[in-house]
């Protein structure tokens, strides 16, 4: 396992949100963060069928243009009963010519389990991998995951995604229903982080 020893950090991402969430994660080890944003990096375009795949072209394509080491994330959500879809086309599903559209992409999950006629509980995990490269074409990988159930309707207008029918194992409310920070100490992300925090920062 690589340790990071430098003190700048490259995010490989546009989303100022997520740039936030991840300073706070990090701001324990003093690292100077920054994003494609503030390098006028594109998004390069995500081709592998895998959220590695995908989280290992966002790092190394950051790397590489910058001479920074890069974190990336890939993440979505995975339904038993579809046979693991959406997966890497999370995001997709939600897609419509005026932007992305999430009630859309719950109906539509909900509409294809019953038309699966999937059994009940209904098993889905959110999934989180965290790729941290660096400039020699290094990198890092890890992955984090919450287990849970689909559910109908949709409950809770916190979060975002597909958070208002996905309830987290061991708990009566979806993330929809969850206060945002409470939702972030126990998500797939932060079991990925947890990861990332003890073999590289720690």
């Amino acid at each position: 396992m690589r340790r990071f020893a430098g003190d700048r950090l490259l995010v490989a991402t546009h989303n100022q949100g997520k740039l936030d969430e991840i300073a706070d994660l990090l701001s324990p080890f003093g690292v100077m963060l920054s994003s494609n944003a503030d390098h006028g990096l594109p998004e390069p375009e995500e081709t592998e069928t895998t959220f590695v795949g995908n989280a290992r072209i966002k790092a190394h394509a950051a790397a590489q243009a910058t001479g920074l080491p890069a974190l990336s994330d890939d993440s979505g959500i995975t339904i038993d009963g579809l046979g693991g879809a959406p997966g890497v086309y999370t995001a997709d599903w939600a897609e419509t010519p005026q932007g992305r559209d999430f009630g859309m992409a719950m109906n539509r999950a909900w509409a294809e389990l019953e038309a699966a006629r999937a059994p009940f509980p209904r098993l889905a995990q959110f999934r989180c991998t965290l790729v941290l490269a660096w400039p020699d074409g290094h990198d890092e990988v890890f992955e984090g995951v919450m287990a849970g159930q689909i559910v109908w309707p949709m409950r809770g207008d916190q979060g975002h995604g597909y958070d208002p029918i996905f309830q987290p194992e061991g708990y009566a409310q979806t993330f929809g229903e969850m206060d945002r920070w409470e939702k972030n100490k126990i998500s797939h992300r932060a079991d990925a982080f947890a990861k990332l925090i003890a073999g590289c920062f720690g």
